[in-house]
């Protein structure tokens, strides 16, 4: 494979677009900056003494670690001075993140978690960073919170970084999904997947059956069926871009029912299930909440949550027709 840099790669897909000002581009460019910064502090928890918890909580109720902090001052120290956002908002914080204001705003709004699966951090799990952007539908002026609460199908760009045995970069704006691989000796991210596709046969199921009782009986048949076939692997991580990452590269489904206690489910549509969706259909895959397609939930808050079962199409088909 050509050794393509992630800016290089970027800048051809911006050819795509004659009338480009190049302003997206560097957006996307300043978020791989960010993960560059992330996944060098990452590197060095153990050393540093950042792992474990702050003693605080975030607006989705989770408690936030010291990692979660530094990610959250990360992508607003750098995204909110790049002049290319007139918006942003955090799982980590509960409305819209007010931006510096030394640099006019631009015409895009930004979503991110910025560490997904902190809690496993000090069990050195791989964790990741989320982030989604949009065109804002105001016109002028700092964003609006109606900037933000667009679906998933409006999104522009969507991707994840990834901390692991290396540091991933994986991100579609609609062309495909392509993944990145940073080179420490460089400090440049290299393509590594080129269009990457969900492999057609079904392989694993990712879930947490903890609550496998108080799911909905047809989830619980699904599983039940799984099992008795006996020819898919049950692989849970406990970290979503983990999770998502692996079944997008070796085929599977990911499932996060509701409950009894989250009727509602338990995941952030604004700050994982659309990004995750996106990927996962530009991949060959599906994306529902048991009834509906993720990307055409029309959101009603920034922290609103959902049940998501994502993965190979046919297998969120086979859930879809058992929960009806």
């Amino acid at each position: 494979m050509e050794n393509i840099t992630l800016i290089q790669h970027i800048w051809r897909q911006q050819k795509n677009y004659p009338d480009s000002r190049g302003v997206f581009s560097e957006l996307l460019y300043e978020i791989a900056l960010v993960g560059k910064i992330i996944s060098r502090e990452v590197n060095k928890a153990g050393i540093a003494e950042i792992y474990g918890f702050s003693g605080s909580t975030n607006a989705s109720g989770d408690k936030v670690a010291k990692l979660d902090v530094f990610t959250q001052n990360t992508f607003t120290n750098v995204l909110g001075h790049s002049g290319h956002l007139c918006a942003m908002a955090s799982e980590e914080e509960e409305g819209l993140i007010k931006l510096a204001g030394e640099k006019p705003l631009g015409d895009y709004v930004m979503l991110f978690d910025p560490l997904d699966g902190s809690s496993n951090i000090d069990a050195n799990v791989s964790v990741g960073s989320i982030f989604s952007v949009y065109k804002r539908t105001t016109k002028t002026g700092p964003g609006r919170l109606e900037d933000l609460l667009q679906p998933g199908v409006k999104q522009v760009a969507a991707g994840y970084l990834i901390y692991g045995s290396s540091t991933m970069f994986v991100y579609t704006t609609g062309q495909g999904v392509y993944g990145f691989t940073l080179d420490p000796s460089i400090g440049e991210f290299l393509l590594t997947n080129d269009h990457i596709t969900i492999p057609d046969e079904n392989k694993i199921y990712s879930v947490n059956e903890r609550d496998y009782h108080n799911w909905p009986g047809g989830v619980r048949k699904y599983i039940d069926e799984l099992k008795t076939e006996g020819k898919v692997s049950a692989r849970y991580i406990g970290s979503l871009v983990a999770d998502i990452h692996r079944n997008l590269l070796y085929g599977g489904i990911f499932i996060y029912p509701s409950t009894a206690k989250n009727p509602d489910g338990k995941l952030r549509l604004m700050y994982e299930a659309n990004t995750m969706a996106w990927l996962t259909e530009q991949a060959g895959g599906q994306a529902s909440d048991g009834q509906k397609r993720i990307l055409a939930i029309q959101p009603s808050e920034l922290h609103q949550r959902t049940p998501l079962y994502i993965g190979n199409k046919s297998e969120v088909e086979k859930i879809e027709s058992l929960l009806k």
